[in-house]
């Protein structure tokens, strides 16, 4: 794709010294005035038919018919560059760009996908089909389109560049997502992050599982191996398929009817000072509540007797309309905002 500077700059130059030369040309070969020079190259370049301005020696003829068809190879060359760079889509590309930032700028508590590679692709329709707002950041042209043909909101950019991660709206976003294919990109893009919004939740990939206990030093709040996780699915298929199909549809499949979420309840919320008999949340919501984290205290099974306390996170299993009855009671807020402190 040409550039503004690489395509239209230098037949601006051309022009400018082709109406200097033959300008200068006629001054010095019939002895005109600057402007009955300026004007005659004006008339000659542009072939508009006017007639000369004095008659013209000889050697004026002759430059003239040069000037002519230098006018003429330059309209022409100028007319195929010009047409290359609208059709390369420079054009389309900035004012595509500008959009993309208006739409960025609107944006707030939402995903940076850093990477749109077989990880990030996944992790982008995922997000999308629990209804984040995303953002994809990547370098490359091939991949910028193929979410663009997605439908994501994309930012061509390098994401090791705090410029990049700020125009993508880093300081108002609430998670980051890294998955390119080298850990070192990966690692700079982490600490960069973290420095400019500490609390960001940022998951980083990872290919060579030495390197996790970097990113989480660096900042990452998790750092995920997608071959280690591939792996162990693998296993749990083999030791339990009919479990891990289950756990495929609830997780995974946006069609589904269920979803596994997690809420946190609120200082203000009904459910405070309650036991999981008292508050009834199956009855009430439709949720199955599967399991409680608890802080500090790790991961809990409710019981009936169990107290609920503000700051628990809530493991639940139900649909969209029954999560949003518990969400609720719990005070209406996401886990997410819950660890980002909003």
């Amino acid at each position: 794709m040409l550039s503004f500077r690489r395509s239209i700059m230098p037949l601006i130059v051309i022009f400018v010294l082709l109406f200097a030369g033959g300008t200068v040309g006629y001054m010095l070969i019939e002895g005109w005035t600057i402007a009955d020079s300026f004007y005659m190259t004006a008339i000659t370049l542009t072939t508009v038919g006017f007639g000369e301005v004095r008659p013209l020696s000889p050697p004026g003829r002759i430059f003239t018919v040069l000037l002519i068809l230098s006018g003429v190879g330059s309209v022409a060359y100028g007319l195929s560059t010009l047409g290359e760079y609208l059709l390369t889509g420079s054009v389309a590309a900035r004012l595509r760009s500008r959009r993309m930032t208006r739409l960025i700028d609107k944006l707030e508590n939402h995903v940076i996908v850093c990477g749109y590679g077989r990880v990030g692709k996944s992790a982008a329709i995922t997000l999308r089909d629990s209804k984040r707002p995303i953002v994809i950041l990547d370098f490359d042209q091939e991949q910028i389109e193929d979410a663009l043909t997605a439908g994501f909101t994309v930012l061509h950019a390098d994401a090791t560049k705090d410029d990049a991660l700020i125009q993508a709206g880093i300081e108002r976003a609430w998670g980051l997502i890294i998955c390119t294919g080298d850990d070192a990109r990966n690692l700079f893009i982490v600490l960069s992050a973290r420095a400019l919004n500490p609390s960001l939740y940022i998951v980083a990939r990872t290919v060579d599982a030495s390197n996790e206990q970097k990113m989480i030093r660096a900042g990452a709040n998790r750092v995920v191996s997608p071959y280690r996780i591939g792996g162990k699915h693998m296993a749990n298929i083999v030791v339990r398929p009919h479990v891990t199909d289950f756990l495929d549809v609830v997780t995974l499949d946006g069609g589904i009817e269920l979803w596994l979420e997690e809420l946190v309840i609120q200082p203000d919320s009904v459910l405070v000072g309650r036991t999981v008999g008292q508050s009834n949340i199956r009855r009430a919501t439709g949720v199955t509540l599967v399991a409680l984290l608890r802080s500090g205290g790790g991961t809990v099974t409710p019981d009936a007797d169990t107290t609920l306390e503000a700051g628990d996170e809530l493991i639940v299993l139900g649909t969209r309309e029954q999560l949003s009855k518990l969400e609720e009671l719990t005070g209406i807020q996401h886990f997410m905002d819950h660890r980002h402190g909003r």
